[in-house]
């Protein structure tokens, strides 16, 4: 059998995506885990001190420890 050629015009009708959309954004809701996001901090910790640091009571007793040490 022989490979069937398509136009270009039948190509581009067999392409599902348009060349433009317009979005309605006055239906558009606030993201709900925004504030989440906001609230929660992630930190990658070196492989060393993940050893040392077992839980994230004991990176933040650290950290505030330091924070008193520090001058103001």
């Amino acid at each position: 059998m022989k490979a069937r050629i398509q136009s270009k015009k039948q190509a581009e009708m067999n392409d599902d995506l348009l060349p433009h959309y317009d979005v309605d954004y006055s239906k558009a809701r606030p993201n709900r885990f925004a504030q989440q996001a906001k609230e929660n901090t992630f930190v990658m910790l070196d492989k060393r001190l993940s050893k040392v640091f077992r839980t994230p009571e004991q990176v933040k007793r650290a950290l505030r420890s330091l924070l008193a040490a520090m001058p103001k």
